[in-house]
């Protein structure tokens, strides 16, 4: 089943050390209810590990662990990410992310810009949005009415090694992270340890 796990609106910008995500919303009911917190950290790491790799003007899909983590930056330093199952739509993604980057910007104008606290700006429609896009097959009827992504939008599919600065590792940045617990930090050991235990080669 196709699902929206997390939507987020980062600042980004060059006088800033990480993207700030200013609002977001995740829907983790398919978690169990200890995973939750972690699962929602991991979000918040992806996001910001990838929108700090994405250029302004460009939009990317970076795939890691059966998961799709969608990123847009605008050339205002205005970003979206929605961290979806492999299987949902890309193109759908990104005119989410597109109309909720114009919803936000005409709701809350530029005071954006000087936000340093995470999560710190309201935003509701981000929840409507999490619920609206949960079914890519209706909401891409909307969108192929509105014509938002024209066919000469280029995305970029990467994996996450690609994503990375050459000899960079993501346990490295994972066991270095300030949004991750050390709890989430066990969890994704552990996880991948599981994951490795069953590759044949």
């Amino acid at each position: 089943m196709t699902k929206v796990v997390g939507i987020a609106i980062v600042r980004t910008g060059s006088e800033l050390n990480e993207p700030i995500p200013i609002t977001t919303a995740n829907d983790l009911a398919s978690f169990g209810y200890f995973q939750r917190q972690t699962v929602k950290e991991m979000i918040t790491f992806l996001t910001k590990t990838f929108i700090k790799r994405t250029e302004p003007g460009q939009r990317q899909s970076v795939t890691h662990e059966g998961y799709i983590v969608h990123c847009y930056v605008r050339s205002d330093g205005l970003a979206g990410t929605v961290t979806t199952d492999a299987e949902y739509p890309a193109r759908v993604a990104f005119v989410l992310l597109g109309q909720l980057l114009e919803e936000f910007t005409a709701e809350n104008g530029d005071t954006w810009k000087t936000t340093e606290t995470p999560e710190s700006v309201s935003f509701p429609k981000i929840e409507e949005y999490l619920v609206k896009y949960q079914d890519p097959a209706a909401a891409d009827k909307v969108t192929k009415i509105q014509k938002d992504l024209d066919e000469t939008t280029q995305i970029l599919h990467n994996t996450i090694d690609s994503v990375l600065e050459r000899g960079v590792k993501l346990d490295s940045l994972v066991e270095r992270s300030n949004d991750l617990s050390s709890q989430s930090k066990l969890f994704y050991k552990s996880a991948k340890k599981t994951n490795s235990c069953c590759v044949l080669s």
